[in-house]
């Protein structure tokens, strides 16, 4: 009886590990869902072994609608992202050439470089918090401010962020890409428009329960 109820009890034991693992945060290392930063800087958040449609998203820190998407949608992509629905690649790019949104936005992606993987969404969290406003006429993200966002997103990465250890690198990256403006978002590489903004639509089109073929 002890051994059967033993046995029992490491069945269990066993079932919550795996689903620790299966609902595990993104940053974490398992063998399911995680966030993974690509060589060109951008964020990965996948089943890595999975085969779900690939959403691009390009965003500029200091681009308010990036912003409004964020607020609209970012628990949305997260959650379907967690449940392997979705891969959603982060691009952050810059596209203003005016300043001072070109010299926000360089400071932020660069910060953005130094975070570690298990912080980043978190940290993304914090800039799009602070975000200048108004924009066009504000300067922001300034650096101590950027080292202060980090730590609250629980990442010590002081020195990276005050050098700009990635700015150059950012911006050759950026350059690589060719936008209209931001967010774009792209869907298995086909554009989305409005419905990128409204969370019940985008998850409908993301798990094919609409009309619209991607």
């Amino acid at each position: 009886m002890m051994k059967r109820l033993l046995a029992v009890a490491l069945a269990c034991v066993a079932l919550a590990v795996l689903g620790a693992l299966a609902f595990s945060e993104p940053g974490e290392s398992s063998e399911g869902v995680r966030l993974a930063r690509q060589v060109d800087g951008s964020m990965v958040l996948a089943d890595r072994s999975g085969t779900a449609p690939v959403l691009d998203l390009y965003e500029d820190f200091d681009c308010p609608i990036c912003k409004e998407l964020h607020t609209r949608v970012d628990t949305t992509l997260r959650k379907l992202a967690m449940e392997g629905k979705v891969k959603v690649v982060f691009h952050p790019v810059t596209i203003f050439r005016d300043e001072p949104m070109r010299s926000n936005s360089i400071r932020a992606a660069a910060a953005a470089r130094c975070v570690p993987e298990e912080s980043w969404l978190a940290f993304r969290d914090e800039l799009y918090a602070m975000q200048p406003a108004p924009h066009g006429e504000a300067s922001g993200f300034a650096v101590e401010d950027l080292v202060k966002a980090a730590r609250q997103a629980g990442a010590s990465v002081d020195e990276c962020v005050r050098a700009q250890s990635y700015a150059k690198a950012h911006l050759e990256e950026t350059a690589k890409v060719r936008l209209e403006g931001t967010p774009t978002v792209l869907l298995n590489g086909q554009a989305l428009g409005n419905e990128a903004f409204d969370a019940a639509t985008l998850e409908r089109v993301i798990t094919g329960g609409s009309g619209v073929t991607v």
